[in-house]
């Protein structure tokens, strides 16, 4: 009887989800303590990935949520590479025209909540669409 290949172990990539939703949940606990208003998570649009929409007054705030262990290799707000960057503004676009709104119509900027081993820093307005 042949044998079936076992599976590659999937764990890996299981803790690194969690540790993702962990740091994710946290960012949205810490942004609504800082005012902002909550409007929807993990939005995934083909090509790419918001981790939270929220709100400041009238401006739409997307929020990129990074976690790393150490500054070791730049931290975590450097890993928001520019590849990175417009693929967030390319599912912005798309999430925006689903709510029937543009770059145009709707004040928004993108920012970064990094955390890197202990230290939280939040970059508001980390990159604009002309970068």
């Amino acid at each position: 009887m042949a044998q079936i290949p076992a599976r590659p172990d999937s764990s890996g990539k299981l803790i690194q989800q969690r540790r993702g939703a962990h740091y994710e949940a946290q960012a949205r606990r810490w942004l609504e303590r800082k005012g902002l208003r909550f409007i929807a998570a993990n939005v995934h649009v083909r090509g790419g990935e918001i981790d939270l929409i929220m709100t400041q007054g009238a401006t739409t705030v997307f929020i990129e949520v990074r976690y790393r262990a150490s500054a070791r290799f730049g931290g975590a707000a450097a890993s928001v590479t520019q590849t990175k960057q417009q693929k967030l503004l390319r599912t912005a676009a798309v999430w925006l025209a689903r709510q029937n709104g543009s770059f145009d119509t709707v004040d928004c900027r993108f920012d970064v909540l990094a955390f890197t081993g202990s230290e939280v820093e939040w970059i508001v307005n980390a990159f604009t669409l002309g970068q």
